[in-house]
């Protein structure tokens, strides 16, 4: 039986550590390759493989719509996926303080243990290590951080590259933007709001959808830090092309709307857990739009403007055009928009 809270002694690597790993890591995340508990697992391969870490710091750990565990798979997969991969093993090293109550870490890795299952991948090793708490928490309340590494499959011929962005090609944005920051910021500022939750989600089922309806697509990107505006910005960028969106078009809910209008927030500049952003050949928006319609999480997709071509060297910008004819520039998100949203 697991103490009620994490101690130093589940770091030690001697028998507390073991049987936290036994008891609960183990136990969730099973499968053929983590069952075999060797300090590292040798895996099936392919002959182009993408990779990616992230490390996952976002207070608090859980919030409405999700949590740390569900988010560190998420955020994960879906770098793979943005890269034309499938995603197929995950590594997760748990940084735990001293004193983060046992339910809590429970509740965390179930869940991220449920989030593997739905996107398709394996958690085939990890680490666990304890530090003291110098939590400034009022209950004296130990954190929780989780660091990830991807690995995922290329298909052969597999290109997505903002390089290749053509004039006349189509934004297609997956879902409405600002849930998971607005979600956030709420928790953090006791504000309560029934309405607002987290988007974190994996991208799997709607990459999928896209990739088996044939559509060209040029480049995707989840939208994440920094968001929409952020991530257009920075295609414009590389490809040298001018993008226009329609703000009227960009996907908001009403909820999120009304919590940007009192606090003066952007939702163009807001992070995103569970969005992307594909760029479509012209001919095929259409059926790219339909099929991402058609996956889980994607119902609320929306073509929400197109690359207007090379307006000369260092010329390119992303701009929106307004309600009422008006035409604005977008640069990439400056500063700190919040901290830990991830």
């Amino acid at each position: 039986m697991l103490e009620q809270t994490v101690t130093m002694a589940h770091g030690s690597g001697g028998e507390s550590t073991g049987r936290l790993i036994a008891e609960l890591f183990a136990k969730n995340f099973s499968n053929e390759y983590l069952d075999r508990m060797t300090d590292s697992s040798v895996v099936p391969g392919s002959a182009q493989i993408a990779m990616t870490t992230d490390s996952f710091v976002v207070t608090p750990v859980e919030y409405p719509g999700g949590d740390i565990g569900r988010l560190a798979v998420c955020g994960t997969v879906n770098d793979l996926l943005m890269s034309g991969a499938v995603p197929k093993y995950l590594t997760a090293g748990f940084i735990l303080e001293e004193g983060l109550p046992m339910e809590t870490l429970r509740r965390v890795v179930k869940s991220m243990a449920d989030t593997a299952r739905e996107a398709g991948v394996l958690i085939v090793t990890g680490d666990t290590k304890v530090v003291e708490n110098h939590s400034s928490d009022a209950k004296g309340e130990g954190g929780l951080y989780i660091n990830t590494a991807g690995v995922g499959f290329v298909p052969e011929g597999t290109r997505l590259d903002a390089a290749s962005i053509r004039p006349g090609d189509k934004i297609l944005v997956s879902g409405t933007l600002g849930e998971h920051h607005a979600t956030i910021l709420a928790k953090r500022m006791g504000l309560e709001n029934e309405s607002l939750e987290s988007d974190n989600a994996p991208l799997d089922d709607i990459v999928n959808h896209l990739r088996t309806s044939g559509a060209a697509v040029r480049a995707m990107r989840d939208v994440t830090r920094g968001g929409l505006a952020t991530v257009l910005s920075e295609f414009v960028l590389s490809s040298g092309q001018q993008i226009e969106i329609e703000e009227s078009l960009i996907p908001v809910k009403k909820p999120v709307r009304d919590f940007c209008g009192i606090l003066g927030l952007e939702p163009v500049y807001m992070g995103n857990e569970g969005k992307l952003i594909a760029v479509i050949a012209p001919e095929d928006a259409s059926k790219a739009l339909d099929a991402v319609r058609s996956a889980k999480y994607g119902e609320n997709a929306a073509i929400i403007g197109e690359v207007t071509g090379d307006h000369g060297e260092g010329s390119a910008e992303l701009i929106l055009k307004t309600p009422v004819g008006g035409r604005r520039v977008l640069g990439p998100l400056y500063g700190e928009g919040l901290p830990r949203i991830c």
